[in-house]
Parts: structure tokens; sequence; C-alpha cells
């Protein structure tokens, strides 16, 4: 009996063996062919930037059957930007967001996207991004050791303060608050301001503490990280246009397969989609700006003038200071601004994809306040006349024209 037991437990273990591995064993090397990444960013809750991370996470997971799975730092666990910066440097972290200030620390070119009034509206700014710009900023990056996935964008950046202003005079001696960009320091010196550096999060307690009492930022950043309960009063002069980009460490890029490099590079929103995602959400705090106890202001054309004016040396004189390829930057931003002319002058423009879904649905479609206009001044640069009183129209025109 006895033999004949330890035979069919010797028969048993051998048809396990022929089977394959257990249960056990096949999870282990499963999980032994699983790569986790890390993505950094400082998304805020409730934000777009938030859910087009969360897209990333589920894309990659799901478009690679779960071998590559997401370690989700994006709200700003690792601190400032900077720290995302040296993260990436040191292949702790395998993709980010990062604004294009604070990528000037390593790539000094991509301060010259945020030198004021470059672009006339937010269709010019999508034709020159889209067409001139890209293949400019992947060599760009690349020769950091960084790999360019997308643009995203964070909107036209206005000024924001604890009293109003209400001119480039307003500014003078106010306590304002730059980013480690040169383009912001600029900026703000070329009003009188005083100057005062200081990171992203440090923005609240310092409007609380006194230490700063104006700054710029996008509509949604603005609104929806604690600033505007800080300092309600925002001008919406619609300087510089603020663009974040996805960047991956280049050594891990290069190290993934082509069929895991597409995934990734598809996974995170397209620049389309941002655009639409960031712009509706622009819209929407502005619509609600009495609910948010924010008081929005429209600079008049000549106001805008005023404004345009006095920062229009920055362009040039940022560009000398940078060096490197910051010349080329302005060059082939002003060889898309001609071609986008073009294209207005011979008719109308293909918009991008962004834009022509809002055109479908009607957001692009509002016509202008009663006496307001549609054009830009040529002399200076800046946007001419077609602001309006914070009327629910012109708010909408925001997104198509800056509030023009």
């Amino acid at each position: 009996m006895r033999r004949s037991l330890l035979f069919a437990s010797c028969a048993a273990a051998a048809i396990a063996a022929a089977c394959g591995p257990s249960s056990e064993t096949a999870q282990q090397e499963a999980d032994s062919q699983v790569t986790e990444i890390t993505a950094a960013g400082t998304a805020f809750p409730n934000t777009a930037g938030e859910l087009q991370w969360f897209r990333f996470q589920r894309r990659v997971e799901e478009g690679t059957g779960g071998r590559i799975k997401v370690r989700m730092l994006v709200h700003g666990q690792l601190g400032s930007e900077e720290q995302i910066v040296s993260g990436l440097q040191r292949n702790r972290v395998h993709i980010g967001n990062l604004s294009a200030m604070v990528a000037s620390t390593i790539v000094p070119e991509t301060a010259v996207l945020y030198a004021p009034f470059l672009f006339e509206s937010e269709a010019e700014a999508d034709f020159v991004y889209d067409n001139f710009l890209t293949d400019l900023f992947s060599s760009l990056v690349r020769e950091h050791g960084l790999h360019l996935v997308t643009w995203d964008e964070i909107g036209f950046h206005h000024i924001y303060s604890v009293t109003p202003i209400l001119s480039p005079e307003d500014l003078r001696g106010r306590r304002f608050r730059v980013s480690a960009s040169e383009a912001s320091r600029q900026f703000a010196r070329a009003f009188g301001a005083d100057v005062i550096p200081l990171g992203f999060g440090e923005i609240v307690p310092s409007l609380q503490t006194g230490l700063i009492e104006a700054g710029e930022n996008s509509v949604s950043l603005y609104v929806r990280t604690g600033t505007s309960a800080e300092a309600p009063h925002l001008t919406l002069t619609g300087h510089s246009f603020g663009m974040s980009l996805i960047v991956a460490s280049k050594t891990w890029w290069d190290g993934m397969s082509e069929a895991d490099r597409r995934v990734v590079a598809g996974a995170y929103p397209t620049i389309e989609e941002s655009r639409l995602s960031t712009r509706a959400e622009a819209n929407q705090d502005l619509e609600n700006a009495t609910d948010f106890g924010i008081v929005p202001r429209w600079p008049d054309a000549a106001e805008r003038e005023a404004w345009a004016a006095a920062v229009s040396h920055i362009p040039g004189e940022l560009a000398q200071t940078i060096g490197g390829q910051a010349d080329l930057v302005l060059e082939t931003i002003a060889e898309g601004k001609a071609a986008f002319a073009l294209q207005q002058a011979a008719g109308p423009v293909l918009r991008p994809a962004a834009d022509r879904a809002q055109a479908a649905d009607g957001r692009l479609s509002v016509p202008a306040a009663p006496g307001t206009s549609s054009g830009r001044s040529s002399s200076t640069g800046s946007a001419g006349a077609g602001v309006s009183p914070a009327g629910s129209g012109s708010r909408r025109l925001y997104q198509r024209n800056r509030c023009r």
C-alpha cells in the first residue's frame, strides 16, 4: 500500500512538472517582467493637468498589458519643478511635466517662449508651435539628455494682485513674484516692480504674509491653486503664452522597445486635447469669477498698447542674454507668424484640431461685444482693441483672442 501511495505521489509530481510551473511561480515570473516608471509633476487636484496625468497612467498600463506600471508623483510629491528636473537628470524620474520657465534652467532657449507679447492670438500661437517650434525644441532638449514627448498648454498669463493694477505705472514698487525664468524677471523689472523670486508652492503663503502683493499666471492656475483667494484682482493682460513640456529621460526613452515607445508617446494627451481642456477650464473659471470672488479687468486698447510698449525691448534683450540658439528661436517664431499671416490673407486658416472642435460646438463663434475691434497694433506687436467690460460674451472671447 505504501509503495502504491509513493508511486502515485511521484506520478502527480511528474505530471505537475510536465504541465509547467505552479501558479505561484508563474506569478513571480510575471512580476519580474513588470517595469515601474515614475511620472512627476506639480498638478493640482481637480484641474485639467491632473486629469491628463491619470489618462497617461491608464493608457500606458493598458497599452502595455500591465508590463509597465506608472508610479504617480504628479501632485508635487517631489517638491518644486526644479526637483523634477534633478530627478530627470539622475534618471530617478522617467517622465515629467516642466513649465517652459523651469525648463529654461536646463534648456535656456525655452525662456524665450515666455517673452511678452510674442503672439497675437491662440490661433497664431497654435500654428507656430505646431508647424515651427516643435521640431526645433525636440532637437534642443535632446542635446540636454531629454526627449520631448509633447507640449502641454498652460494658457496666456495675466497679472494678479492684492489691490487693483489698472496701468503699468501701478506696478512700480510692487512686490512682484517671479519664477526662475529670466523672462519673468525682465518683465517685472521693466515696470519698476520689486522683484521677488519664489517657487510656485511659496506663492500663497507669501501673499498671506505680505512678502509679495502681485505676480503672473494663467487663469486656471491662478483660480485653482488658492492664489485668487489671497489676490482677488486679475488684470487680463494676456502678455505671455504659457506652455509646458512633457519630457522624458533620454536614457530611459532610448532603452525602451519601439513598441513601448509608441505606447508611451501616445499615452499623454495630445497638444490638441490639452488645448481643449485648458481653454474650457479657463472659460469656466472666468464665467464663474463672481463665485470665486475674483475681480477681472480687461484693459482697453490704449492700456494694452501701454503694457506692450513698456516691454517691447524684452524679446531681443532676452535672446541676447540667453545666447545659444535663442536668436534662432525668435527667428523661427517670426517666420511662423509670417506664414500664419500669409494664410490668413489667402483665406481661412486651417485651424488646429482643438480649434476646429471648438468652432464646431460654437465656442469660437461668439461675436465681440459692441464697440470692440479684433485687431492688434502692428507698431508694437501688442494686442489691439477688442476688450470689453467683464460681460459673459467677452469672457468667452478670451479663449479666441485672449481677451482682445
